[in-house]
């Protein structure tokens, strides 16, 4: 059977899990329709999510159309949880966007859309809440042509727009204005259908510009927009049928290597980890031994539900117990395709967690990494020194959902500290160090020179060796280049180093040797850890001769506002340090567009209704890194990097 795996995206409160309900109900899944404010959905089954009426995590449900199974992903709609709209990515074959008819396109919606055609995912429209009060169906999709996408066509109109009687009218071949328009659209991406629509584009076939339709919406070239209501389900029929035709569904090759991508980890009741996987070619079975553990259970999604089965095939999606080591972007068998590492920029924030109990300490740290294996990007960050935990942050909702997901889940009471803006640091010039072994301030039994060097941003960390490999067993040279790059997360600064050359310019070491019939004395021979521990010292030299800058994270924003707003709104960005780099009048209306610190962003969102009175639009999105200006604010260390000698060497002497 051919498959097809949907994403559902929108901005949040756009109605995608309430379309996902509609969905289900007409394909004869559910009996009755759930809702988001009653708590009952199919898909929102954590009881934060149930008790806030979002979506937290992605969810999959299944169903079938015309012999198609369609594994639908509901993904989150707020920012805060983006991270989770990125893993999703990966594994589709196509995706509804959902907007609302009354709110319009929203900031969300312009950087999901400009995802899905970045990664070219074919896309349908679905214009939702046809039914309120204040809806307005031309000028939602003049939004959606201006801010989205030019090449879109209306399947159909709208009646009684703003009213419980409205419905979708779909066109058909007997709609002279929409096969117009239908032709003009498709010719934008076929020339031989231009041609003949300029020679006479009233005589190109109905059937034709059918089939070229769902071609080019397959090759994401043209997004059809369909019309309705997720509550009273009108215009849900037409796209369930624009879904069927026009959306590609995929026969997968059962007899090629196994590959597949996890794209979502959770545990299970007794603790159990279980693994969402799409396979792309060939077949994973039960007892399948993997570099992640072996396969005990597979649940293929079905008909609403997980069934249990002995394998999981290309093409579809299925939960998989037994991958005790595995982690959310693991490749199962072969990798199917190159994938970029990020969909959208990771987050800019962090705070500090405090258990309420200073004894819960060992079970925070437990409950966070059992969280990070959820949702990686949270990176938890351990300082030993001063025994606290950070993680990286979206923004405010997500410090809040964390919080009550220990409490309610592991049973542990925290508090936040303020929030604050993750910088990096980025090489100034080029430093070199060495330690020499047996010389007397080094009390290592080992031998560390290295160079480190700038890098172009977004490069990462390389490093290379300009010593003989053979020079010394390769467990030696492992620690060194692992040692380098967990102390690079921590620079002169403690911001992280993330684009640099380092390079190990000198290496000795002292060789295994033992007492006159005795057995191994590390005292007299170099160990790894005689590597590891001296290794911070030589980078913290170098990298104190390079000079290191902080840099703090930049977003661009737009920000669309009443045009009698304008002074007041310009002065507030100026408090906020945003500088506005452009500005167009339209109408009663002002655009802005510029930049603005992250750190700014959270107070900017917050004054905007006020100062606006609510007409405000606000989008915004990470850039791009700048150099701090005034004071360098540092960042609290861990023990990585030693910005004392003596204070580290003692250090290292407790340790041992």
């Amino acid at each position: 059977m051919s498959t097809l795996n949907l994403g559902i995206l929108a901005h949040v409160d756009a109605g995608k899990t309430s379309l996902t309900e509609r969905l289900l109900h007409a394909a004869g899944v559910i009996d009755e329709v759930g809702s988001v404010d009653e708590g009952n959905t199919q898909t929102d089954s954590l009881a934060l999510e149930r008790q806030r009426g979002i979506t937290i995590k992605s969810a999959v449900v299944s169903f079938e159309i015309g012999g198609v199974t369609v594994n639908l992903i509901d993904t989150p709609g707020h920012p805060d949880f983006i991270a989770e709209v990125e893993r999703v990515l990966s594994v589709l074959d196509g995706a509804v966007l959902v907007v609302s008819a009354v709110e319009g396109v929203q900031a969300q919606t312009r950087v999901l859309m400009r995802t899905l055609r970045r990664l070219r995912i074919p896309t349908l429209v679905f214009v939702n809440k046809t039914d309120r009060g204040g809806a307005q169906d031309e000028r939602v999709l003049w939004a959606i042509s201006e801010k989205l996408t030019p090449a879109v066509i209306a399947m159909g109109s709208v009646r009684e727009v703003g009213t419980r009687r409205s419905d979708f009218q779909p066109y058909g071949a007997a709609d002279a204005a929409f096969t117009a328009r239908l032709a003009e659209v498709l010719a934008e991406g076929d020339d031989a259908l231009l041609a003949a629509f300029v020679d006479d584009g009233a005589r190109v076939p109905y059937g034709v510009l059918r089939k070229e339709l769902a071609a080019q919406t397959r090759r994401a070239l043209v997004h059809p927009v369909f019309f309705g209501s997720a509550v009273t389900g009108a215009g849900v029929d037409s796209l369930i049928s624009g879904i069927g035709e026009l959306l590609p569904a995929i026969e997968g090759d059962v007899d090629g290597p196994a590959s597949g991508t996890v794209f979502k980890v959770e545990r299970g009741p007794a603790g159990e980890k279980i693994a969402y996987v799409r396979m792309f070619s060939g077949a994973l079975p039960v007892r399948e031994q993997t570099e992640a553990g072996r396969v005990t259970a597979i649940s293929v999604f079905e008909r609403g539900s997980a069934v249990q089965r002995g394998e999981v095939v290309a093409g579809r999606i299925a939960k998989v117990r037994g991958l005790t080591d595995i982690r959310i972007g693991d490749t199962i068998g072969t990798p199917a395709k190159e994938a970029e590492a990020h969909h959208f920029a990771p987050p800019t924030l962090e705070s500090v967690v405090v258990p309420a109990r200073p004894e819960d300490r060992g079970a925070l740290h437990l409950a966070l990494a059992h969280l990070a294996e959820q949702d990686p990007l949270i990176n938890v960050r351990q300082d030993e020194i001063r025994r606290e935990v950070f993680v990286s942050l979206y923004g405010e909702v997500q410090k809040e959902v964390i919080q009550a997901t220990l409490a309610e889940d592991f049973h542990v009471d925290v508090t936040f500290r303020e929030t604050t803006t993750i910088c990096v640091e980025r090489l100034s010039g080029t430093g070199a160090a060495v330690e020499i072994m047996h010389a007397e301030d080094n009390p290592f039994l080992a031998t560390v020179g290295l160079r480190v060097e700038p890098a172009p941003a977004g490069t990462g960390v390389e490093f290379g060796l300009e010593v003989e490999p053979g020079s010394m067993p390769p467990t030696f040279f492992k620690a060194v280049e692992d040692t380098v790059r967990l102390a690079l997360l921590q620079g002169v600064h403690g911001w992280e180093i993330s684009d640099c050359t380092v390079t190990m310019t000198h290496s000795g070491y002292a060789a295994r040797q033992s007492h006159s019939h005795a057995v191994f004395d590390k005292s007299m021979s170099s160990t790894a850890g005689d590597f590891r521990n001296l290794t911070p010292l030589v980078l913290m030299s170098a990298l104190r001769q390079a000079g290191t800058r902080v840099y703090e994270p930049m977003h661009r924003f737009r920000l669309e506002i009443p045009a009698d707003t304008f002074g007041q709104v310009v002065a507030a960005l100026a408090r906020l340090r945003a500088v506005p780099q452009s500005s167009e009048s339209r109408g009663s209306a002002y655009v802005l567009e510029g930049e603005i610190p992250a750190a700014m962003v959270h107070g900017l969102q917050r004054q905007l209704p006020a100062l606006t009175r609510g007409e405000g639009e606000l989008e915004c999105a990470f850039d791009r890194h700048q150099p701090v200006s005034g004071p360098v604010r540092g960042r609290r260390r861990t023990d990585h990097n030693p910005l004392n000698r003596k204070e580290y060497l003692l250090r290292v002497k407790r340790r041992v």
